[in-house]
């Protein structure tokens, strides 16, 4: 199951949760704003509970990529 889907008829191509016009940006502006994962998926009901874990581990496993070395 894919949990992002880039459409451009979509949120002119904005990435967002697989079948759904919500953008994967509205969840973390959501938790920037301090919103609990409860409060957006109840704002966004066509969003589910395991695609945020999903995208929210997608994230996780990318920070390492833009990481860089302490200075030594």
């Amino acid at each position: 199951m894919s949990v992002v889907s880039i459409d451009p008829k979509v949120q002119g191509g904005v990435p967002c949760f697989a079948g759904s016009r919500v953008p994967v940006s509205s969840l973390f502006d959501h938790l920037k704003k301090g919103y609990t994962v409860d409060q957006f998926l109840a704002d966004f009901p066509t969003v589910s509970k395991a695609q945020v874990e999903a995208v929210l581990d997608l994230a996780e496993a990318d920070v390492p990529k833009h990481a860089e070395p302490a200075a030594q």
